[in-house]
């Protein structure tokens, strides 16, 4: 692929991998709680954290890039305290982009991962209970086993989502050659130069191929998960 590619190509790939991997990382665990918050809890506040949650998929994602700013860069009420307490940057770095990416797949993921648990019979996880196994030992041995297959396809589906994430990162940390261009910045940074239409096909191929290969492989591990499963 790097004989295929430009430099300039393979590099906002690496970025968009990197941007991709680490977004989902990190997102991954909340939105296992997130999900679980709103498939079993009952709380005051509960549809307006639902709201919060799928907000992204409603607004413009120029419009959440323009609040992250607002909110994460140097001069915002969290990015400030973020910069000041330990050095963290995002507006117009990688990390940003990170950022944006995990926000817009979070919906994705959470809606997922909710399927999974509101599938699972409550009296299975009541039972490990009426036998005194503490909340969280029931969620690690019993819970969390059965919802394996969703959190894997929330997972994917969200790593895909942020590899195409384009509208909030572009807005939030601009597209800069080898710091902040991912594959889709790259795209639409080559369809504006005369000739630079054949490079932009190639990106649109990298990205149909992770694409789909992100699907396939949700496919297969999702369905190893529930084998799994079903013969314990």
């Amino acid at each position: 692929m790097t004989d295929w590619l430009g430099p300039a190509e393979w590099q906002a790939v690496a970025l968009s991998l990197k941007v991709s991997l680490w977004a989902i990382g990190l997102s991954l665990p909340i939105g296992i709680l997130a999900a679980y918050a709103l498939a079993r809890w009952e709380f005051p506040g509960k549809q307006l954290l639902n709201g919060v949650i799928h907000l992204p998929l409603i607004l413009p994602p120029v419009v959440t890039g323009y609040l992250l700013l607002l909110s994460f860069g140097r001069r915002g009420p969290v990015g400030g305290l973020l910069y000041d307490w330990f050095g963290l940057i995002f507006a117009f770095r990688w990390t940003g982009a990170a950022l944006a990416a995990s926000i817009m797949a979070f919906p994705l993921m959470v809606r997922s991962i909710r399927l999974a648990v509101e599938a699972v019979d409550p009296k299975l996880e009541q039972a490990a209970a009426t036998l005194g196994a503490p909340k969280l030992w029931v969620f690690f041995t019993v819970t969390l086993p059965l919802i394996l297959p969703g959190v894997i396809a929330g997972a994917i589906l969200g790593f895909a989502k942020a590899m195409g994430e384009f509208g909030a990162t572009i807005t939030f940390v601009s597209n800069i050659p080898g710091q902040t261009q991912t594959l889709p910045s790259a795209i639409y940074t080559f369809l504006q130069v005369p000739g630079g239409e054949v490079q932009a096909m190639r990106l649109v191929l990298v990205s149909v191929i992770v694409a789909m290969g992100a699907l396939a492989i949700s496919e297969v591990l999702a369905r190893r998960a529930a084998k799994r499963v079903s013969g314990a």
